[in-house]
């Protein structure tokens, strides 16, 4: 298999969590995967040099969703090392510290907005044009991640993320239906309580072993879980799948 032969991948927030299980597990599928992070390279380069070392390819891009300068240099990088696009996930996204909603400042839910929904919103926009056979390309496939939390509503804790993770599902189901003539298929994971370091970032850094009791399943999920589903619906295997949102919440 030649350079121009392998599908490329690009996964945004792809440098810890989740987004470096997807990069991970992409690359051992196949994939060449373009791994984004907005600051912290020394986690970018430590996954891309996982991947050189099990024989995979990959990069480490620089680049703020919340910006649409740092979006388009995030596409820009990824034309310049590959030149080609088959897939995005877009995984980049924040918490932030629990508040109820009568506690909100506008720019929280600003700063909420801009990278939870516009920031997807527009990679896959920047990922159509790259993709779509309207524009040339030979097709593709986005995933979204959203969250459980879309269906719960995190009352008491950050509603104003679960609000944008609301729009990411009607924004999954929306797209998919828009772009299926384009040779893309656009589905999403909304993963449940997984044990990462985005608690932390949110001030709850015990919230996935506190809450693992009141999970059907007993636990918190791992990032390689929420990983493998993504791989399922980035895969051959769901080539009749489009519009779909996947739990991987452990039955909460």
């Amino acid at each position: 298999m030649t350079r121009d032969d392998v599908p490329v991948l690009l996964v945004t927030g792809g440098s810890r969590g989740i987004g470096a299980a997807i990069c991970r597990s992409a690359a051992a599928q196949g994939w060449a995967v373009a791994v984004n992070y907005t600051s912290n390279r020394p986690a970018a380069d430590a996954v891309v040099a996982a991947i050189e070392a099990d024989g995979g390819m990959a990069i480490a891009v620089e680049g703020d969703v919340g910006t649409q300068a740092g979006i388009d240099g995030i596409f820009a990088a990824v034309d310049n090392a590959f030149g080609r696009l088959d897939g995005l996930v877009n995984n980049a996204g924040i918490v932030d510290v629990p508040v109820r909603i009568d506690e909100i400042t506008a720019e929280r839910l600003e700063r909420m907005l801009r990278i939870n929904v516009s920031g997807s919103i527009l990679c896959a926009s920047a990922a159509i044009r790259r993709m779509s056979v309207r524009h040339g390309g030979k097709g593709g496939v986005i995933v979204n991640i959203s969250s459980m939390a879309a269906v719960l509503g995190s009352a008491g804790q950050y509603i104003d993320y679960a609000a944008s993770k609301g729009a990411i599902d009607t924004f999954t189901v929306g797209l998919a239906r828009e772009v299926v003539a384009d040779g893309i298929r656009v589905n999403a994971v909304r993963p449940g309580v997984i044990d990462t370091d985005i608690h932390a970032s949110g001030g709850l850094p015990d919230r996935a072993r506190d809450l693992g009791p009141t999970i059907p399943m007993q636990r918190p999920g791992t990032a390689q879980e929420v990983a493998d589903a993504v791989l399922y619906l980035l895969s051959p295997s769901s080539s009749y799948v489009t519009g779909a949102i996947l739990n991987v919440s452990g039955g909460r």
